[in-house]
């Protein structure tokens, strides 16, 4: 399976994209002994637009074109699911198991997205606060290369 992140907006130089960049390179190393072939991340500009729903409407569609047909799509959004990593990890596996070819998490910009932008998709959340979007990027590298941790028994995981 391949597994994409797609953003809005560009994180080059920040802490942010370290904290990225290191977790996205642990993941890539433990990922094909949990069926993930390919771990990237696709980022779009923020909009310029100056109407708010004008903005997120132009992000969404720029998030969907980095969509491959038939992926499953997972929503960033803080009104969505809490989970655990464990359970989190579950659904990796079950969907590698489940030979789900490309997952896509979709992270919006500081407006966030049109509610019906990405249909009947998944949505995650990671607690009701609204975090600053470049440091949920950061939070979900984490929780995949926990999540592969997990799956594949090294002792990053200790809960």
């Amino acid at each position: 399976m391949r597994l994409t992140i797609a953003a809005v907006g560009h994180g080059r130089g920040t802490p942010e994209a370290t904290l990225c960049d290191d977790f996205i390179g642990r993941a890539r190393a433990l990922g094909r002994q949990a069926g993930i072939t390919q771990i990237a991340l696709e980022e779009v500009p923020v909009s310029k637009l100056r109407e708010g729903r004008a903005r997120r409407v132009e992000e969404a569609e720029r998030l969907a074109r980095k969509i491959p047909p038939g992926a499953h799509v997972i929503v960033l959004d803080p009104r969505g699911t809490n989970t655990t990593s464990q359970s989190f990890a579950e659904q990796l596996s079950g969907l590698c198991n489940a030979a789900s070819r490309d997952l896509v998490f979709v992270i919006g910009g500081p407006d966030g997205l049109p509610p019906d932008a990405f249909g009947s998709a998944q949505t995650l959340a990671f607690g009701a606060q609204t975090w600053p979007h470049l440091l949920v990027r950061a939070m979900l590298c984490e929780q995949i290369y926990r999540g592969l941790t997990i799956l594949c028994r090294h002792p990053y995981h200790r809960a």
